[in-house]
């Protein structure tokens, strides 16, 4: 028994130490528990994105004029005479207050409706390709059902924060994958030819990060024509947010390349003719992949809040698109937030995933340097 434990230790060991570096990351990401939680986390989030037609129960502009500003909706399992039901909400009454003017919602719990699945209502395209009017749930019009509340004009918190995350979330993988193309070339030219490329490089790196950002942003949002449309504003935040943002990656590029290019591999390499940029691409850059992986993963929450605060400080997205930033714009101020605070719930979505990519960040980077203890 003891020879057989011992066996399966050197043969474990021996696994170990023949492993490849992909191999080894891989294992010890396994063993990062909030990575992995961060990483649940957002397989999740961009599934609603993805799916946000066919999750939420109403369209992004869909309005209940009757329902401004109405409180999140409950779930019930039990009645009021302690039975229990399917799950349910109650029906709302509501009225005007005689001093404020505002209107009020009570409760009626004697209207019992009860939630449904795989309703039939507005028309969308899921994946936009196939047509149907299939959403996951809802109740018997002409009641509503809303989870997270509604907005001043009556529409529903949970789908526009759904649909609005098929572009706060997807902004941060395009402008990274941008800012990552930009960044690695010039890194990589900057860093492999020196000289007089490296000088030039630098220089309008230091350029680039000495524009003040605040001022940057007030004279394009003046700047940018109002009749654009939502597609031109998206690609224009992304552009911009993408040229500003790959100073730093490009700068860790040239450091390593700098360092490597001198190795006896590349020496090697060059003097059996390969040419010098088939050189970066295939022997110098993966030599610290993981770093660049890292990188990426830090630098998407950083795109995604540049365009929240953006948008938020109506220097981005504009309605009628609808981005966690143009939703927070109805928050910006304290009466809205005291009375209304369920409005505030699309800062929520931005906290969660900036932390998730970040605890998936530190995961990758410690699994970046398996041999670490």
């Amino acid at each position: 028994m003891l020879e057989k434990n011992k066996q399966s230790a050197a043969t474990a060991e021996e696994k170990y130490y023949l492993a490849s570096q992909w191999q080894l990351m891989r294992q010890k990401f396994r063993r990062h528990k909030v990575a992995n939680l961060g990483l649940a986390i957002l397989v999740v989030l961009y599934f609603m994105a993805i799916f946000a037609d066919f999750l939420t129960p109403y369209t992004a502009e869909e309005r209940f004029n009757t329902f401004s500003y109405r409180q999140p909706t409950p779930i019930h399992f039990v009645d009021t005479q302690g039975r229990l039901h399917w799950p349910f909400v109650y029906g709302i009454t509501q009225a005007r207050d005689p001093n404020t003017l505002q209107m009020i919602y009570k409760v009626n719990t004697g209207v019992h409706l009860p939630i449904r699945f795989f309703v039939h209502a507005q028309p969308h395209k899921l994946l936009g390709i196939i047509k149907t009017d299939i959403h996951l749930f809802g109740v018997d019009k002409p009641n509503g059902i809303f989870l997270f509340g509604t907005d001043k004009l009556g529409r529903d918190v949970l789908s526009r924060i759904l649909y609005a995350s098929r572009v706060s979330l997807s902004i941060g993988l395009v402008g990274v994958a941008v800012s990552f193309l930009i960044g690695v070339t010039v890194g990589g030219i900057s860093g492999y030819f020196g000289g007089a490329v490296d000088m030039f490089a630098m220089r309008l790196i230091e350029f680039i990060g000495g524009i003040p950002t605040i001022p940057f942003w007030i004279a394009l949002g003046a700047a940018l024509p109002r009749n654009w449309s939502v597609v031109q504003i998206y690609f224009a935040i992304v552009v911009l947010l993408s040229l500003l943002g790959w100073g730093g990656l490009a700068r860790v590029v040239r450091g390593k390349l700098l360092e490597l290019r001198e190795y006896d591999y590349v020496l090697a390499a060059r003097v059996s003719g390969v040419g010098e940029g088939a050189i970066i691409r295939i022997h110098l850059l993966p030599n610290f992949a993981s770093y660049l992986i890292v990188d990426i993963t830090l630098a998407i929450p950083g795109m995604i809040l540049g365009e929240s605060a953006l948008s938020f400080l109506g220097l981005g997205m504009r309605p009628p698109a609808v981005s966690w930033g143009v939703m927070l714009q109805d928050s910006m101020n304290i009466h809205s937030v005291a009375l209304y605070w369920w409005m505030v719930i699309p800062a929520l979505f931005v906290i969660i995933t900036v932390l998730t990519f970040n605890f998936l960040g530190d995961g990758l980077r410690d699994a970046a340097d398996p041999y670490k203890q």
